[in-house]
């Protein structure tokens, strides 16, 4: 069974100062593959570095919502020449947080703007965050005159009609921790509902340890349990998930 960790923050040193052991964790789990998300310029640098540093590690580069108070256009340069890197996979993770105020509307909008025509003229999949925003964020990318041609939603967490607009719009979805939470029904049936070839595991490692690992630190080993609980939500074996949502990182990412 091979597996991909499609969405974590080995980047984040304090909580992996051992990314070797990490992976190889991650390894001994199924997983042969992460890709390493950015948040600002710093963050998007190292996960390039580990990048070239270890098999089977990809990158994803940009500044995150709730970074863009500190954001300037001149640090989109800096983005871009990442790009160039082979290993690069994508611009992210950008979009709209309304939960937390560390950035205004306006600060995160202006961000997520840069990037999105970045991503538009490179010809790179996007990443998008989005938390107590689906609605706005959807009607953003409705009203775009071109759209970037792959678009995830990271940590899908919104209701039926998100999912079916974003559905319509040819957006994936992103599958963490919370699918296996007792109480999240509401997303076990929403996650049921979309098209399965949209689907694709994440881990945000170290945030969102699934169950019975709440509490504690997350990482890409992980995936496998992510994994199982959204083959019982399909209804298709543990094997045949892993398939499913491998064969969907690697059309999306080109890993």
């Amino acid at each position: 069974m091979r597996l991909v960790d499609t969405h974590c923050h080995l980047n984040f040193g304090d909580a992996f100062p051992d990314v070797s052991l990490t992976l190889d964790r991650a390894r001994a789990n199924g997983v042969d593959r992460v890709i390493v998300i950015g948040c600002d310029t710093e963050t998007s640098k190292i996960a390039v570095e580990l990048s070239k540093e270890f098999d089977g590690v990809y990158a994803v580069v940009g500044w995150h919502p709730n970074y863009a108070a500190n954001y300037s256009r001149s640090e989109l340069g800096l983005i871009e020449a990442m790009l160039s890197h082979k290993k690069v996979v994508g611009i992210g993770e950008i979009g709209l947080d309304y939960h937390w105020d560390y950035a205004t509307i306006e600060q995160q909008r202006a961000c997520t703007s840069d990037h999105l025509q970045l991503a538009i003229s490179a010809g790179v999949p996007v990443v998008f965050h989005c938390r107590e925003a689906y609605s706005d964020l959807l009607d953003w990318i409705e009203r775009l005159p071109i759209a970037p041609e792959k678009m995830v939603l990271h940590c899908f967490g919104g209701d039926a009609m998100h999912a079916s607009r974003a559905t319509e719009l040819g957006i994936y979805f992103g599958v963490d921790g919370p699918v296996t939470y007792k109480k999240n029904d509401s997303l076990r049936l929403v996650l049921a509902s979309v098209p399965s070839e949209r689907l694709m595991l994440e881990t945000d490692a170290p945030y969102l340890s699934p169950e019975p690992y709440r509490g504690k630190p997350n990482e890409p080993a992980m995936v496998s349990v992510i994994n199982a609980r959204l083959a019982e939500v399909l209804g298709i074996s543990v094997s045949e998930c892993a398939e499913l949502t491998t064969s969907n990182a690697e059309q999306f990412f080109g890993v």
